[in-house]
């Protein structure tokens, strides 16, 4: 199959996903140029036999695949794709290219989209775990786990589930999206889109090209979200949306009943993870899952790593790792889910900090702050007469916090940082992993 022979792609970004990109565009018949700030990925993408060179130096190429985490616009542009610009030529993201040579191979799978700032990992999971379960030929990826030009090409009834950030979003062109949902929005991104106005157009995208018998689905949670295009069907994990999915005090229900009571699903605890559910139940109904199969897979669903996991039990306490919550809208989701906990938090905070935990104070036993800006957050914890203590590192916060949870203060620790975690380590995962080896070491 060769459906990109003749066209002549840039690459830029050559990360988990830009030299796979590459090499497959190179395999599909393109002629591949490759390019990274960084020599040692030059060198890995030379020694695979790509042609390395910066295409900025002078830009003759059909379109430019440029990694999202690279930007385009702002806050400044990349050499590379002021090039692309200047010559008139797209900027695009893999899940395009996916998207192109799938319908160049006759195939007529389906594409699935998911966005929002918080849970979009989840329910992209959750969805393609339901698919799974019931037979159909699935593949799950996108921003989350497997590159988009990394997965196969599926048959006629196939789905590609993806999780699409607004990263991802702003670069594509003709991708359509046969079912699509944006579960939620709070400020997130804003130096790459300019203001919430920019960053909501930028996930709206997800429902370009919508077409009769598509299904656009948005979060009624918040208002940014609710209000973000009309003629959508609504799903909460709060209150009923005629029409659509929600859960009222974790039952999830549409118009023909009661779907299950998620209490039976123990990796989806709290009204976020009921919206979660909500979305990926409408979105499997729509793309032909039976409502019948839609309990049975909601409760042996296996989470995701990171996200509300839970990696042991020592004492009665149980170990809750959140890693994943690298913002404070992340973490008041987690904090809502358990009545009482001992938190560890931290980092290199978001703009504004903690400050909007604020309703979430009383459940806060004990906190535990460490990295870049623990002490800001200690401030504020202080203001609300929160106890704490302020640390240096992950390994001094988790053996205290497991001693003052032993005591009796709380049956829960709960990782839940509210902030990114550059500070101290390569990323949201490497902190979660050393959570949990921290726990596993209390023995």
């Amino acid at each position: 199959m060769s459906p990109f022979a003749g066209q002549s792609i840039a690459v830029v970004g050559l990360g988990k996903a830009g030299l796979p990109a590459a090499l497959r565009l190179r395999d599909w018949g393109a002629a591949v140029t490759v390019w990274d700030d960084r020599e040692a990925a030059r060198a890995e993408a030379a020694a695979a036999g790509l042609h390395v060179a910066d295409p900025a130096a002078d830009f003759r190429f059909d379109a430019l695949l440029l990694s999202p985490g690279i930007p385009h616009i702002l806050p400044r542009v990349h050499p590379a794709a002021a090039a692309a610009r200047a010559a008139g030529a797209p900027i695009l993201v893999d899940a395009e290219f996916l998207f192109r040579a799938v319908r160049a191979a006759g195939s007529g799978a389906r594409f699935a989209g998911i966005t929002g700032t918080n849970g979009k990992s989840t329910t992209t999971a959750l969805l393609g775990h339901i698919l799974a379960s019931t037979g159909r030929e699935v593949a799950v990826g996108g921003n989350l786990g497997t590159a988009a030009l990394s997965m196969p090409i599926l048959p006629d009834e196939g789905v590609y589930v993806l999780e699409m950030s607004s990263y991802m979003l702003e670069r594509i062109d003709i991708l359509r999206f046969n079912s699509a949902v944006m579960l939620n929005l709070s400020p997130d991104h804003l130096d790459r889109h300019g203001d919430m106005d920019g960053y909501r157009a930028a996930k709206a995208r997800i429902f370009a090209r919508a077409q009769a018998g598509d299904l656009c689905l948005l979060g009624d949670d918040d208002d940014l979200t609710r209000e973000a295009i009309s003629g959508a069907v609504h799903i909460s994990g709060e209150h009923a949306t005629p029409g659509g999915i929600w859960a009222v005090d974790g039952v999830l229900q549409d118009e023909s009943g009661v779907i299950m009571d998620l209490a039976g699903a123990p990796t989806l605890p709290g009204r976020h993870n009921a919206q979660n559910a909500a979305a990926a139940c409408a979105m499997a109904l729509h793309l032909g899952v039976s409502r019948a199969a839609l309990a049975p897979a909601l409760r042996s669903y296996p989470g995701l790593p990171h996200r509300a996991e839970w990696v042991g039990t020592h004492r009665g306490v149980r170990f809750i790792n959140d890693s994943k919550a690298t913002n404070a809208d992340s973490t008041a989701r987690a904090l809502e889910s358990y009545a009482r906990v001992i938190w560890i938090a931290g980092g290199t905070g978001k703009e504004g900090g903690i400050a909007s935990l604020a309703p979430w104070f009383p459940r806060i036993a004990h906190a535990f702050l460490i990295g870049r800006d623990g002490e800001a957050f200690a401030a504020s914890l202080a203001e609300a007469g929160v106890a704490h203590t302020v640390l240096e590192t992950l390994e001094q916060a988790v053996p205290a916090a497991a001693e003052k949870a032993f005591a009796g203060l709380a049956d829960i620790v709960l990782l839940s940082p509210a902030a990114a975690s550059w500070d101290q380590f390569t990323g949201f995962d490497a902190r979660g992993e050393a959570f949990r080896a921290l726990v596993q070491e209390l023995g």
